[in-house]
């Protein structure tokens, strides 16, 4: 049986970014570096760590699952009747680093937080590799 009401879509950002991938997590994992590209937040890569991301919009409420430090990092992300996972997985390349962001959990009535996550990662992926050219 095929019950859509359970059915779950998933939105995947993929880039090469020309940066190893410890440069990339320091992005992802300092507050002060993430609350530039993406929100602001108290985020810490430890697993079961709780946090809070703020923006003008409002926020969301997220606790870290997994952590595999310059490779894997995992979190809940919940707010306004969303329950997701935002996975971002770095893989080392001959020029840098392939970095995916998939986004899991969106559930059939939820078109406007589904679109909105396919529109925003690519635009903060671009704030994230503009932040990274300024980095040290």
């Amino acid at each position: 049986m095929n019950d859509t009401a359970t059915e779950t879509r998933t939105v995947t950002v993929e880039r090469e970014i020309a940066w190893p991938p410890e440069k990339i997590w320091r992005a992802l994992t300092q507050p002060h570096l993430i609350g530039e590209w993406l929100m602001k937040g108290d985020i810490k890569p430890v697993v079961d760590h709780r946090f809070h991301f703020s923006a003008d919009w409002g926020g969301v409420d997220c606790q870290v699952l997994e952590v595999e430090p310059n490779r894997i990092l995992s979190y809940s992300w919940g707010g306004l009747g969303l329950e997701s996972v935002v996975t971002w997985t770095l893989s080392p390349t001959d020029t840098g680093t392939r970095l995916r962001m998939e986004q899991s959990g969106f559930k059939s009535d939820q078109q406007q937080a589904y679109f909105g996550a396919k529109a925003g990662w690519p635009r903060f992926l671009g704030n994230l590799e503009q932040l990274l050219a300024r980095m040290d």
